[in-house]
């Protein structure tokens, strides 16, 4: 009976001994992993904060160029997108040097810093805009150069601004709803865009997005684009058949309305084209 208790008491010793060392191994893996995680994490948010000084720094750079050559009146729309890119970049920076400092969160200073900038509300708000204000510029090409009687006598400063103040109005609105919504600070930590209604509610609001700002965006611009390939081919094969001074005289002022909506990448490559 003594050996035989002997015997059960040091196998429960030498299981109780494996049983602490796997859950040892185990809390030192894990342990091991949220660091390599947290690593990572941190790698990360310094990545972001470079490629935000560095698209700051570009931008920036175009939008003096923009308004040393006093483009910045004639190119309205163009204008206003080298702003909206400058902001994202700008807002990238304040947010993930704030995100890279830890700071406890408390009061109601901690709770509007949370809803305004940790939640990257700011970014992307600049960023739906931007998105937004390329669909308008988008739609403003083609319309001069397929339709550009219609366009310019429809189509002026006023409605352009009008567009800029939609695009500001829609952002802010739609990225201040979902922040507030679905955003919150628990024990000093903001948690952004985690309490939904329900999985339905996020889901359709993921489909969406999808929809709205890539498959409608994607088809506007192939279409918008080709069209105007289309007319700009079109009336320079007029031009070649007929040689005549009207189709010629047509076919330059086309060209230029393209050459005035387009960036400098676009001037490229439309006289490549061409």
């Amino acid at each position: 009976m003594n050996g035989t208790s002997f015997s059960i008491e040091h196998l429960s010793v030498v299981m109780t001994t494996e049983t602490v060392a796997d859950v040892t191994q185990a809390t030192a893996a894990s342990v091991t992993m949220t660091t390599t995680s947290r690593g990572i994490a941190l790698h990360f948010q310094y990545a972001v904060v470079m490629i935000g000084v560095v698209g700051t720094a570009a931008n920036a750079l175009i939008l003096y160029g923009l308004v040393a050559s006093k483009q910045h009146k004639k190119l309205v729309l163009i204008f206003h997108q080298n702003v909206l890119d400058f902001l994202c970049c700008f807002f990238l920076v304040i947010t993930y040097s704030l995100k890279l400092c830890k700071i406890y969160l408390s009061g109601l200073g901690g709770y509007w810093l949370c809803m305004l900038i940790l939640s990257e509300n700011l970014i992307w708000c600049a960023t739906v805009a931007s998105k937004t204000n390329l669909m308008a510029l988008t739609i403003d090409r083609y319309l001069k150069v397929v339709y550009p009687t219609w366009s310019k006598k429809n189509v002026g400063r006023k409605m352009l601004y009008s567009a800029m103040v939609f695009v500001w109005i829609f952002s802010i609105v739609r990225e201040f709803a979902l922040t507030f919504s679905t955003s919150v600070v628990i024990d000093g930590v903001c948690y952004a865009y985690v309490i939904w209604k329900s999985r339905e509610h996020q889901r359709a609001y993921g489909i969406w997005i999808f929809v709205s700002f890539y498959i409608i965006v994607l088809v506007l611009f192939i279409f918008c684009y080709w069209r105007i390939l289309v007319v700009i081919r079109r009336q320079a094969r007029v031009m070649a058949s007929h040689g005549s001074t009207s189709g010629q005289a047509q076919s330059q002022q086309m060209q230029t309305n393209v050459i005035k909506t387009s960036t400098p990448e676009d001037k490229l490559t439309y006289h490549r084209v061409v």
